[in-house]
């Protein structure tokens, strides 16, 4: 990564949080009215971002074939969601729709491949991709290949990988009811192996899974811990034959509550509308979009989501502007 991005992305997460635990879960839980709250996130995303909004665009270059067990998961162990698998994409048919994602105007292009981590080979091809990119097309490149050790994270900092993805997914308590294949301990080892490599930390949560509001926000204030300066909010988009037991209805207002407390609890992270923004929070996108300074567009690896050019009209709505 150059020195000067390098310096960019480390100044983040370094802010102390401008919200306790215990007024997050009174917010959360409806006790505390929405906007006095929503007005502090919103200047503090302007203080940090401007009007500015990034747009990632998700690459699935490899999709099922996976041992894990994640609940909430189309890819997952068994799960019988009428996806198609399919092996890892060609190099070249990889950077083409990286090209696409460049001149359609992203600010970031996001690889995601299925399992449980990178073999030794795989990572070393993934480094050799991540050097084209960036140094061809000039895109920021985030990549999320499951769990990794320190020498694979080394291996992908050396590639210039400006950002790597691993979700805590929820709190460190409730793990054990999504995914019994591996635990929240691996996860954050993972994160924890990248950011000693010098790699930026994308990590963000899942809300309507069956977790208390206790859970959201302890997993707010852990990713805050972890100094995670990219924060995507998925809201449970539930496929065919997902393993999640207690599966929420979610409402606009509580989704934009989320927000909110996550903005708060890390005032200067990227934080990012993810999955489900379209379904759950409806109407309610744009006023998120005060909240958070980046979101998805063309969809969510196996669902799918609103294209480019309503993404661009959803944040001129907003009264933002695309970050290019």
């Amino acid at each position: 990564m150059p020195s000067e991005l390098l310096s960019q992305e480390k100044k983040f997460s370094e802010i102390a949080p401008l919200i306790t635990p215990e007024r997050a879960r009174l917010y959360l839980e409806g006790q505390l009215p929405l906007y006095p709250l929503f007005a502090l996130a919103a200047e503090t995303r302007e203080r940090f971002f401007g009007k500015k909004v990034r747009i990632h665009i998700l690459d699935n270059i490899q999709n099922g074939h996976c041992p894990e067990d994640c609940g909430y998961c189309a890819q997952r162990r068994g799960a019988a969601s009428g996806i198609i698998s399919y092996p890892m994409k060609s190099d070249e048919e990889i950077f083409a729709e990286a090209m696409h994602a460049k001149k359609a105007g992203a600010y970031r292009f996001c690889l995601v491949s299925s399992g449980t981590g990178p073999s030794p080979k795989t990572t070393e091809r993934l480094a050799s991709l991540i050097r084209r990119i960036q140094g061809e097309l000039g895109l920021r490149v985030c990549l999320s290949a499951g769990l990794l050790d320190e020498k694979k994270a080394k291996i992908l900092a050396s590639a210039g990988l400006d950002r790597y993805n691993h979700n805590l997914n929820t709190a460190e308590k409730y793990y054990p009811a999504i995914c019994s294949t591996h635990s929240y301990a691996d996860r954050v080892a993972t994160l924890q192996a990248l950011s000693q490599a010098g790699v930026g930390l994308c990590s963000g949560l899942i809300v309507g899974l069956g977790e208390s509001i206790d859970h959201i926000v302890e997993v707010a204030f852990a990713l805050k811990a972890l100094r995670v300066i990219s924060i995507p909010v998925n809201f449970f988009l539930p496929t065919p034959n997902h393993a999640i037991q207690n599966a929420q209805t979610l409402t606009p207002e509580f989704c934009l509550r989320v927000l909110v407390v996550v903005r708060l609890a890390n005032p200067d992270s990227e934080l990012r509308l993810a999955a489900g923004r379209e379904v759950h929070l409806r109407s309610l996108q744009a006023m998120a979009l005060m909240v958070a300074n980046s979101l998805f567009a063309e969809g969510y690896l196996n669902t799918p989501g609103d294209g480019f050019a309503t993404t661009l009209a959803l944040i001129r709505d907003a009264g933002m502007e695309a970050e290019l």
